[in-house]
C-alpha cells in the first residue's frame, strides 16, 4: 500500500554488521524530490569509513573465516532467507525507494519483485562455480579453479536503488566474495535497510558494508583503495573514465562498466503503428527516462512517420504526472534540481537547433522536479538531442528511408548499450541485429532484461557484462593447477 508518510528506520554507515556513524561526525540531507523536503540526515562517509569497511570486508574474506569456510549451499541459503526478508518488508522498501527517488509506488515496488528475482537466480550459482580438466599430455595433470577475487567495491546509481544493489550484491555473494558499496548520495536510504536485513538473515559481520557519500570521497576511496581487487560502477561516461584511472594507478584492480548509452528504437512500417507507439513510448518514458539504456532515439519508417508522430504526442500528452504515491501517476519527479535543469537545458536546445515540439517541453507544476512528457519530431543526427544522453522524458522522433541507411545511423554513436527493432519482417529483425552494435537488441518489445541473460554494452557504454553467468565471472580469478605425474 502506499504511504507517502513512510520513515526510513536507518541513517548510519553499516560496517561489520553494525550501523554506526561517519568517523568525520558528517551528515547530508537526502530530499524528495517531489516536494525538496528533507527526508532525512545520513552520515556521510569519506575515506576514513571506506578504510574501515575494507578491514571488515578483508578479516570476512580471510582463508580460515565464517565466510570462507562456508558450505556453498549455506551462502545461497542466506541470500534466500535475504530475499524472504524482503518480501517481509516489501511495502516498506517500495515506498522509501519511492519516497527517496521519486518514482511512482507501482514501478518501485516491481523493482523490488526484480531485485528478488536477481538475488533468487544467483542464490542457485552459489554450488555451480567450478573449474576444468585439462587435456596436458602425458605426465602431465592440468586442472583450472575458479576463486573469488576477493574484497570488491560497488558504487551504484540513483535510479534504480534497490535494483542496482541486487544487480551487484548477487554474483559478488555467489562468487564467494565481500562487499563495500557506496549508494548513490540521492538515494541512500533503500540499501541501508537491505544491509540491515542481511545481519538479520545471518550473513557474517564484515560480509556486505554499505557507505554513503559522495563520488569524489568515499567513491574515491573505493576505486583508490590498494586492498580493493575490483570495482564495479554503474553511471556516467565521465565517472567510469575517473573510476577506471584511478583503479589502474591504485593496485591495478578489476573494473566492471556500465554506462550510459543513446539507444536506437527502429520502427518498421510493416508493423501495426499503434502497438509500435506504445513500444517506443514506454521504451523512453520507463521510470522518467531516467535510465542507461532508455530507447532515447526513436527512428520512424517515412511512410508511417506522420502518423507515427501524431499518435507519440497524443500518449504522451496522456501520460500522468504527478505525486508518486497516486494509483494513476505514471511519471514522478526527476531526482535533483541538476538533472532537472540540464533536461531542461537539452529540451531548450532541441528548439533552438529546428527540431519541431510536439507537445511538452517545460516544467510541471511549482513544486518538484516535474518536467512534461516531451516529444520532438524532426530531429536531425546532428542535433545535440540526438547525440547526448539526455537522462528525462524526451522523445526524439527521426525519420528514415531504409534499413541499410539505419543500421548506419544506429551505429553513429559513442555508445552501444542497448537497440531495438519494431517490425513483422525476420529478415529485417535477424539482419538489424547481426549488424548493431549494442550489447543488448531486443524485437517487438524494449527492456526486457532478465537475471539470466548478461547484460552491457559496446563502446563507451561500458566494460564487461552483469547478469547470467558473465555477472559471476567477473568476480572470479582464474588459477591453473599443474601436476606432473611420475
Amino acid at each position: 500500500m502506499a504511504n507517502p508518510n513512510v520513515q526510513p528506520k536507518y541513517n548510519q554507515l553499516f560496517i561489520n554488521n553494525e550501523f554506526v556513524d561517519a568517523v568525520s561526525g558528517k551528515t547530508f540531507e537526502t530530499l524528495n524530490p517531489a516536494n525538496h523536503k528533507v527526508i532525512a540526515k545520513v552520515a556521510e562517509g569519506d575515506k576514513a569509513d571506506i578504510d574501515k569497511a575494507v578491514v571488515a570486508a578483508k578479516k570476512a574474506f580471510a582463508r580460515d573465516s565464517e565466510w570462507r569456510t562456508m558450505y556453498p549451499g549455506s551462502r545461497g541459503e542466506l541470500m534466500l532467507k535475504l530475499c524472504a526478508l524482503m518480501e517481509r518488508d516489501r511495502n516498506h522498501l517500495a515506498n522509501l525507494e519511492s519516497l527517496d527517488n521519486g518514482k511512482p509506488y507501482t514501478e518501485a515496488d516491481l523493482d523490488v519483485t526484480y531485485a528478488q528475482a536477481t538475488l533468487q537466480y544467483y542464490s542457485g550459482w552459489v554450488d555451480k562455480v567450478y573449474g576444468e580438466t585439462i587435456n596436458a599430455g602425458t605426465g602431465l595433470n592440468s586442472v583450472t579453479r575458479k576463486e573469488p577475487v576477493g574484497v570488491v567495491g560497488q558504487i551504484i546509481p540513483w535510479n534504480y536503488p534497490i535494483l542496482m544493489l541486487a544487480w551487484k550484491w548477487g554474483p559478488a555473494l555467489a562468487a564467494g566474495c565481500t562487499i563495500v558499496m557506496k549508494p548513490a548520495e540521492q538515494t541512500p536510504l533503500t540499501a541501508l535497510h537491505l544491509a540491515a536485513l542481511t545481519k538479520e538473515a545471518g550473513f557474517p559481520a564484515g560480509v556486505i558494508n554499505v557507505v554513503p557519500g559522495f563520488g569524489p570521497t568515499a567513491g574515491a576511496a573505493i576505486s583508490e583503495h590498494p586492498e580493493i581487487k575490483k570495482v564495479a560502477f554503474t553511471g556516467s561516461v565521465p565517472i567510469g573514465r575517473i573510476i577506471m584511472e584511478a583503479a589502474a594507478k591504485s593496485n591495478l584492480k578489476r573494473v566492471t562498466l556500465e554506462l550510459g548509452g543513446k539507444s536506437p528504437v527502429v520502427v518498421c512500417e510493416d508493423f501495426d503503428v499503434d502497438s509500435a507507439v506504445d513500444i517506443a513510448h514506454d521504451a523512453l518514458f520507463s521510470n522518467h527516462g531516467q535510465s542507461c539504456c532508455a530507447g532515447s532515439r526513436t527512428y520512424v519508417h517515412e511512410k508511417i512517420y506522420d502518423q507515427f508522430v501524431a499518435k507519440a504526442a497524443a500518449k504522451a500528452k496522456a501520460r500522468k504526472v504527478g505525486c508518486p504515491f497516486a494509483a494513476e501517476t505514471l511519471q514522478g519527479p526527476q531526482i535533483d534540481d541538476e538533472m532537472f535543469n540540464k533536461v531542461l537545458g537539452y529540451i531548450e536546445s532541441g528548439k533552438q537547433q529546428g527540431a519541431k515540439l510536439e507537445c511538452g517541453g517545460k516544467r510541471h507544476g511549482d513544486t518538484g522536479y516535474f518536467i512534461e512528457p516531451t516529444v520532438f519530431s524532426n530531429v536531425q543526427d546532428n542535433m545535440k538531442i540526438a547525440q547526448e544522453e539526455i537522462f528525462g522524458p524526451v522523445q526524439s522522433i527521426f525519420k528514415f528511408t531504409n534499413l541499410e541507411e539505419m543500421i548506419e545511423r544506429a551505429n553513429n554513436t559513442n555508445y552501444g548499450l542497448a537497440a531495438a527493432i519494431i517490425t513483422n519482417d525476420l529478415n529485417k529483425a535477424m539482419k538489424f541485429s547481426d549488424a548493431v552494435e549494442a550489447g543488448s537488441v531486443w524485437v517487438n518489445c524494449y527492456d526486457a532484461v532478465i537475471p539470466q541473460a548478461p547484460f552491457g554494452g559496446y563502446k563507451q557504454s561500458g566494460i564487461g557484462r552483469e547478469l547470467g553467468k558473465d555477472g559471476v565471472l567477473s568476480y572470479l580469478e582464474t588459477k591453473t593447477v599443474t601436476m606432473k605425474i611420475q
